[in-house]
């Protein structure tokens, strides 16, 4: 048997008055977080949910949401966690689709509940206050147990069912078992440098599979686990100083904000160990602006949540530029052409893996199932190589890929060379339709804060820096911000659809 809540129960035993979850005001030990965790799972337990149900959590964080994530596998439900920015069609079809028996919200949700009242599961707590006919899962907690039973799982039991943010289509439901989650606490505890002493910052939504790639690792050695309700620079960089931050993992574009924040100053990150990157490529401009600024820190991580990982060590960090490193032990990479064999190294080909944090299927969906996982590996989707060293280097999503007159045209290779302009904040390059070559790359661009420039002097400046004419820009559009789902990924999907609509073209 396999039980990840007697994680909790081991830390409340040998660490009771260490730290174990700091989140706003509030601080808990791990005698204390153990506590409240056992009289959430027994409330569940009093109101009926047991081994197999499944209870979904749409709200954000909050000290609430991390103590029922904890407390629903303990008494051996399946948690599905949904964002709290889903509309009622789509947080209506989700709750049908996996069959939730109880939904924990937030009373911010309640206009987007109403409007689906009769498409609820049986069973919904709210976790910040009580609101009609919804009770207060704090209130109702607040007189059970201490002392909570957990139920033993086997290894291969339900742990999740994670939904995709939907960045290629639909949101697809992806289940991981008992040993998955075991596996990302050991793996990326060892991977990531991490001890008893770490002190770990989450500071974006904890809806998203990223964050189990921290939560599972400090919980698993009892380290000190800190989460912000939202991601926002200056509060991140008074937390990452105040509270001795020693592991971070950002987006992108958090990392971007950060070191544009008027308060940023490296002395104030001085007791940062790592600083780990993922959910999409770091731009070379942007990674040589972090090493200049925090030399020593910086991995990357590439993977998906269907389980298929590499990650770049701080070590290699500056001997292998443009990588993302390698899968950790126990994993298997390998890079195939469109015949199914096997990349010579340098040879761009279909990014493919296998091992242990490989997941069991899409929930109810075998005809995905079957594309995405084959022979018991995971299909990405995703275009790179392995150098001779056998380090993975992305090149592009297959889908993201522009065929111009039958050349094929990475948007990352231009993007990386339109962020070396100092007016470039964020840009996201993609196809749009063109009579002669059937497609052409165009830009997106987010410009930095009091920056001025033209959109035609930009396209000019990019198509002169270019390294093919294929790689020119048809146009370049200026924007505030980009269409994002709720992890924070650009949907380059939407940002394509205007353009793409009187075509007929599916994208």
């Amino acid at each position: 048997m396999l039980e990840l809540a007697s994680l909790i129960a081991r830390q409340a035993r040998y660490r009771p008055e260490s730290t174990a979850v700091v989140y706003a005001e509030q601080r808990l030990s791990w005698r204390e977080f153990g506590e409240r965790v056992a009289k959430v799972g027994n409330l569940l337990r009093a109101r009926g949910i047991g081994r197999g149900d499944r209870v979904a959590t749409a709200a954000g964080n909050s000290l609430e949401l991390l103590l029922v994530y904890w407390a629903v596998p303990s008494i051996g439900a399946t948690l599905v966690p949904l964002s709290p920015l889903l509309l009622a069609p789509g947080l209506a079809s989700l709750l049908l689709g996996a069959q939730v028996s109880c939904l924990i919200a937030e009373q911010a949700l309640l206009p987007v509940l109403q409007q689906i009242r009769d498409q609820l599961p049986p069973q919904l707590l709210l976790i910040d206050g009580a609101s009609g006919d919804y009770p207060d899962l704090r209130a109702l907690s607040a007189g059970q147990s201490v002392i909570l039973e957990p139920v033993p799982c086997a290894p291969d039991e339900l742990y999740n069912i994670m939904y995709t943010s939907g960045t290629t289509g639909e949101p697809k439901g992806i289940m991981h078992s008992h040993f998955v989650r075991a596996m990302y606490a050991t793996l990326m505890a060892n991977a990531l440098r991490m001890t008893p002493e770490s002190r770990t910052l989450h500071a974006g939504a904890i809806v998203f599979n990223g964050a189990f790639v921290t939560l599972m690792p400090s919980f698993y050695l009892g380290g000190r686990y800190i989460l912000l309700r939202q991601f926002d620079a200056e509060t991140a960089l008074a937390t990452i100083e105040r509270e001795a931050v020693t592991h971070v993992m950002l987006v992108p574009a958090q990392i971007v904000a950060l070191l544009a924040a008027p308060g940023f100053d490296p002395r104030r990150l001085a007791s940062l160990q790592c600083i780990l990157s993922l959910g999409a490529p770091l731009l070379k401009a942007d990674k040589d602006r972090l090493h200049a600024a925090l030399p020593g820190r910086l991995y990357e991580l590439y993977g998906l949540t269907e389980g298929l990982i590499s990650i770049l060590d701080r070590e290699d960090a500056l001997r292998k530029p443009g990588s993302v490193g390698v899968p950790p032990p126990f994993y298997e990479l390998r890079i195939l052409r469109d015949d199914g064999s096997s990349a010579a190294p340098g040879e761009i080909g279909e990014i493919v893996g296998c091992g242990p944090i490989t997941m069991s299927g899409y929930y109810q969906r075998p005809d995905l199932t079957a594309l995405a996982l084959r022979d018991g590996r995971v299909y990405s989707g995703d275009l790179g190589y392995l150098d001779e060293d056998g380090f993975l280097y992305l090149v592009d999503r297959k889908k993201d890929m522009i065929d111009s007159g039958g050349v094929k045209v990475y948007p990352r290779d231009i993007e990386e060379i339109a962020a070396r302009h100092p007016a470039v904040h964020e840009i996201a390059v993609f196809g749009v339709p063109h009579a002669r070559w059937g497609e052409t790359p165009m830009a997106a661009v987010i410009l930095r804060p009091g920056a001025q420039i033209s959109a035609e002097a930009l396209c000019d400046w990019i198509n002169a820096q270019v390294g093919a004419r294929y790689q020119r820009l048809a146009q370049v559009v200026i924007v505030a911000d980009f269409p994002r789902s709720a992890a924070g990924k650009t949907l380059k999907r939407e940002l394509r659809a205007p353009y793409w609509s009187a075509s007929g073209r599916i994208i």
